[in-house]
Order: C-alpha cells, then sequence, then structure tokens
C-alpha cells in the first residue's frame, strides 16, 4: 500500500473510531438540519475539532506532501460521507502556504461536483477558500472567482461565491456596496432556491456589521423585491426600529 492510500485508510480508520452512538430522534434531526441533496449520505456526527485533531495526527504520522495531500483530498471528498469531506478541507488547508492561483479552480473542479450539504459549502469556502482570497495581493482572483463562480449552473458554486465573498467581506472589515448589490441584484433570480435565499441574506447580514445604514437603507428601499426570509436574516443586527420598518414591507 502505497503512503497516499495508507493515509486516507488511517483518516477513515481513526473517524470511523470517533463515530458517536446516537438515538434515532437526534439521527433524524441532525440529517434535517444538514439536509443532504442525495438519500445515500452518511452524517457519523463527530464534533468539527475532533476531525480536526485527527487530520493533525494522522499528517504528523505520514507526512504526505502537497501534491499527495491534493490526491488524498479528491479521494475523501468523493466519497458521500460528510466528516470525511470535513477532513479533506482540513487536510489540504494545512499546506495552505503552497497555496497558488489555481486553488479556486481545483475546488471548483475536484470538490463541488460531490458537494451535497449547506454545511461541507460552507465550511470549504469560510475555512480554506475565502482566507486564501481575503489577502490583498489576491484581490484580482477573488473578484473573478466570485463572478464566475456567481455563474455557474450549480446551486452550490452559486452558493460559495456569496460564502466566499462574506469571508472576504469579514476579514477586511469593508466591502463596495456597489459590486455587493450588483451581484445580488443579479442572484435574485435564483433566490427560489432556499440555499440561495438564505445566501442572500447571510451576505447581507455580514454587510450591515460594517456598514448598518448603507445596508438598512438599501434594505429598505428594496424590500419588495426581497422575500421575508432574506429580510429577517440580512436586517437581524439591525436596531430594532430600523428592522421593524425593514419588515413591514
Amino acid at each position: 500500500m502505497n503512503l497516499t492510500k495508507e493515509t486516507i485508510a488511517d483518516i477513515k480508520a481513526e473517524l470511523d473510531k470517533l463515530k458517536p452512538s446516537l438515538s434515532e430522534d437526534k439521527k433524524n434531526r441532525m440529517y434535517k438540519i444538514i439536509n443532504p441533496d442525495i438519500d445515500a449520505y452518511v452524517i457519523f456526527g463527530i464534533k468539527t475539532a475532533d476531525i480536526e485533531k485527527v487530520i493533525r495526527e494522522v499528517q504528523s504520522r505520514f507526512t504526505p506532501s502537497f501534491n499527495q495531500a491534493k490526491e488524498i483530498f479528491k479521494s475523501l471528498v468523493k466519497i458521500n460521507n460528510e466528516e470525511y469531506k470535513f477532513a479533506a478541507f482540513f487536510l489540504l488547508n494545512r499546506y495552505k502556504i503552497q497555496f497558488d492561483e489555481k486553488i479556486p479552480v481545483f475546488f471548483r473542479d475536484e470538490y463541488f461536483p460531490f458537494c451535497h450539504t449547506w454545511s461541507s459549502c460552507d465550511s470549504c469556502c469560510i475555512r480554506v477558500i475565502g482566507p486564501y482570497l481575503a489577502k490583498k495581493q489576491k484581490h484580482e482572483l477573488a473578484i473573478n472567482t466570485i463572478d464566475s463562480w456567481s455563474k455557474d449552473d450549480s446551486i452550490w458554486i452559486k452558493r460559495a461565491s456569496m460564502v466566499i465573498h462574506l469571508k472576504i467581506i469579514m476579514l477586511q472589515k469593508d466591502f463596495d456596496e456597489e459590486y455587493v448589490f450588483n451581484k445580488l441584484d443579479n442572484m435574485l433570480e435564483y433566490s427560489n432556491e432556499n440555499y440561495i435565499e438564505k445566501g442572500i441574506g447571510w451576505l447581507l447580514k455580514t454587510c450591515s456589521k460594517y456598514k448598518p445604514n448603507i445596508i438598512s437603507d438599501y434594505l429598505y428601499e428594496n424590500r419588495k423585491k426581497f422575500s421575508r426570509l432574506i429580510l429577517r436574516y440580512a436586517s437581524e443586527k439591525l436596531p430594532k426600529q430600523r428592522r421593524d420598518a425593514i419588515l413591514q414591507k
């Protein structure tokens, strides 16, 4: 067995050991929250911190190269298992110093065809892709990624474009309101999809932390075109009086 296969086998074995014993009620609630878009999808219910610990220990034991880590990543994300996908993200992120401008395309091509949950979609954007693209020298790459992903046919890649965007805003504590509003106007066409609708609200809520007056005015002026769910999510951090006015529609 080569090192790549050994590492994959060890990651799977270590995660399998951590599977909690869940009652049927807890398991059903967990699946209802995560809501995978395919039936044959496995969720163990392992804590994120425990998955990260496994990855640290396995990487220390096997010390795969970056190229080997990418092969391990590709194998793990193809398995319809939530924890294996998270393990793949966390492993690759330990090589972030070696990331280059091809990494967003790598994720789009190698991970997203196998994305089946909002939780794994968001985690790879929040933990890996977003922080990489938030670097000042990556501004052009970030814009190109957000622009192209927002036009993709995949609902998960469309959502990912917004999650990457909001992570960049979180880290930079600023945003170009004209750019954000243009992106959202284009995304509204797909807001009948629940995860797009919630993504729009989440992006606007994030923006409201840094420019509350601008977002408040924008929501109030455009309240007729947004769904109540978007308005509720987006106005969550605004003062109650202003929020009430926005929600009155």
